[in-house]
């Protein structure tokens, strides 16, 4: 569905999209396949060249974070230091972005790697091999979504059950403050308590929530959004109340939420999914405020529910009330603020 862009002059720094090849992956899990390995599989190759004609389809945006996601590790390197292959590769990306050639967008000018904090102290070494690696390498990201249901999560993205509560894991996650990197937390719905745990322990650390916290509308949790919304929403409202962790609006497309329950690329307009998003995209911005939220496409994962410029679209028509001082916030400011990307507004 093609649609007319709303506010293109609106200015738009992207703080969640990855990059991969996943070929290899796609051939290491036959049919039948899980609902999430299928909704990746849209797009099993999202390099350069796609990012920069989702990101320039008439939306202003003006720079983008990459996110880790497991791509393009060092071959032969020791196991804990092959993700700082990823940073390299991306590293690549971002200095092919700021030759000017492709236009002023500034894609990848932050970068989120990966470190494996169950290290513990160790994880030190592979944090500074990430930051020589790259002067746009910001923090990490260890994921720790965990359920009992397999239909949830599929074989290739189970973290261990409690990681963020591991004694060695928050050994590692100290190691973080300790160089002013930050830290992004994805997890599901039924774990959010745990991001509680993690951010009250350590007040001083720079912590972003992905995805509104994930809620969760597949597998035995199917048409159950509505019934646990309010357990939801109580766990957003307790975490915003940290001032150290802040929040990304979006991710709902993704087929996790089951919003929309069906796709690939659903066809919904804009107006449909603003309307399904916006009970949880408007407690988020409450719980967290303007200054700590930041709208994310999450591409090209949540390709699922919608096109990149709908997507846009669709926030857009959530923040139509908004001042323009929080639109700037919303969809640029926090973002820059938190990755270190201020000079992208100067």
């Amino acid at each position: 569905m093609s649609e007319a862009i709303l506010e293109p002059d609106l200015p738009i720094i992207d703080p969640h999209h990855h990059l991969w090849d996943l070929r290899p992956l796609m051939a290491a899990f036959p049919e039948p396949r899980h609902h999430f390995i299928e909704a990746i599989a849209l797009s099993p190759y999202y390099t350069f060249n796609e990012l920069h004609a989702d990101a320039t389809c008439g939306h202003n945006v003006i720079g983008t974070v990459f996110m880790e996601c497991g791509a393009f590790y060092r071959a032969g390197a020791d196991d804990a230091f092959k993700v700082v292959g990823e940073v390299e590769y991306v590293n690549g990306v971002a200095a092919q972005s700021a030759s000017g050639l492709y236009g002023d967008i500034r894609l990848c000018d932050a970068i989120i790697g990966h470190a494996d904090l169950r290290l513990g102290a160790k994880a030190g070494d592979v944090l500074d091999a990430l930051s020589a690696a790259s002067p746009r390498f910001k923090g990490i990201r260890h994921q720790g979504a965990w359920n009992a249901d397999p239909d949830v999560l599929g074989p290739p993205f189970h973290a261990p059950e409690g990681l963020y509560n591991d004694p060695a894991f928050r050994e590692g996650f100290a190691e973080l403050g300790k160089r002013g990197l930050t830290f992004d937390a994805w997890l599901l719905e039924p774990q959010l308590d745990d991001v509680l745990s993690l951010a009250r322990a350590f007040p001083d650390q720079t912590i972003v929530l992905d995805h509104c916290g994930t809620p969760l509308g597949m597998g035995s949790y199917h048409g159950k959004l509505h019934e646990r919304f309010d357990t939801w929403r109580e766990k957003i409202k307790a975490i915003g109340q940290c001032q150290n962790v802040s929040v990304k609006l979006g991710g709902l497309a993704m087929s996790f939420a089951g919003m929309p329950d069906h796709g690939p690329a659903a066809g919904l307009s804009s107006e449909t999914l603003a309307a399904m998003w916006r009970p949880y995209i408007e407690t988020c911005i409450e719980a967290f405020g303007p200054t700590r939220s930041m709208f994310e496409s999450n591409y090209p994962v949540d390709k699922w529910g919608a096109s990149y410029a709908t997507l846009w679209n669709a926030f857009k028509h959530l923040t139509i009330g908004a001042s323009a001082e929080e639109k700037r916030a919303l969809y640029a400011g926090t973002a820059a603020r938190v990755y270190g990307m201020e000079h992208l507004l100067a």
